[in-house]
């Protein structure tokens, strides 16, 4: 009985001991994501300062650098480092914060909080946040085509290019954005609110996951392909994760308020399968991202510490 408590113990200080190791290390990766955004946006003091200033308000205000650090941890797992996937993982950045500026808008979603802040059009006015979004998306492929550190081959950077367009286009997010906006007061299938959210959320997390990897051109297709199904669950767990935090989350740990997605009469995950069945598919969605990650063995474990903070977070 004894031997067995120990064992235990110990298993729980491993645990705790490898958990304190993962937070720093996502410490130092926004740290790193961070300092890298704020060199790659146009300094506030050039002209147009209006533009250049929202720009960097948006960019530079908070937030988890959730597709950036899927970026570091997936580059760890092939082999790669972070510098080899910086810029790129820059530019996943600048087309996310680009979509939320949009979607906060009046004529989306009439948002006026992100990260506890006013929202950009708040901040500044419809028409800057319109230019700012605009101009987030344009820097985002320019980096692609100029960034240091990336693959010099011009077939690699074409694939990185297509990768991110594509998971923003009408068949990604902004064809996600656009059956969101259609299924307000309407009653939606889960199958129909799973095809939503791949494109809307899960499109971009999986393009994070994937230009990683084109970053390393001699991978194995199956490995590409265990990658692609770990980026697929996560997507579509973490906007599970989302619904569920708008419904049982603190408005002040979320920097937002909570409930919106009732107000505005969404389809979510909760108001289709309650809130206790949408969290047991958290959790099978979860597990098959797991087990897709079982041929990286341990060079995978910042990827499955990251998968698991996502998911177990409060906001």
């Amino acid at each position: 009985m004894t031997r067995a408590v120990d064992v235990s113990l110990v298993s729980r200080g491993r645990e705790e001991a490898a958990a304190v190791v993962f937070r720093a290390q996502l410490s130092l990766w926004q740290a790193r994501v961070n300092a890298a955004l704020a060199e790659c946006l146009p300094a506030p003091q050039s002209s147009p300062t209006r533009l250049h200033e929202a720009m960097r308000y948006s960019v530079l205000g908070g937030g988890k650098r959730v597709r950036p650090m899927l970026m570091f941890a997936t580059a760890q797992a092939i082999g790669l480092g972070e510098s080899d996937v910086e810029r790129a993982a820059c530019a996943v950045e600048l087309l996310h914060a680009y979509s939320l500026v949009h979607d906060d808008l009046p004529a989306m979603d009439d948002d006026d909080l992100r990260r506890g802040r006013p929202t950009c059009h708040v901040a500044y006015d419809d028409a800057t946040a319109v230019l700012v979004g605009d101009a987030l998306q344009s820097l985002a492929f320019e980096l692609l085509v100029s960034g240091e550190n990336l693959p010099a081959s011009a077939q690699s950077r074409v694939e990185l290019v297509r990768l991110l367009a594509s998971a923003a286009g009408s068949h990604g997010m902004a064809g996600g954005q656009a059956l969101d906006l259609a299924a307000e007061g309407m009653q939606l299938s889960l199958a129909e609110v799973d095809a939503m959210h791949a494109l809307k959320t899960g499109a971009l997390i999986r393009a994070s996951v994937l230009m990683a990897a084109a970053c390393a051109p001699a991978l194995d297709a199956r490995q590409r392909q265990a990658l692609a199904e770990f980026a697929e669950c996560i997507g579509l767990a973490f906007q599970i994760k989302d619904d569920l935090l708008d419904v049982t989350g603190d408005s002040a740990q979320l920097g937002k308020a909570t409930g919106a997605d009732q107000r505005h009469a969404k389809a979510t995950y909760p108001s289709i399968l309650g809130v206790p069945a949408a969290q047991v598919r958290l959790r099978g969605l979860h597990e098959r991202a797991e087990d897709a990650l079982v041929s990286f063995g341990e060079r995978a474990d910042s990827l499955r510490s990251l998968a698991h903070w996502l998911l177990a977070r409060a906001n």
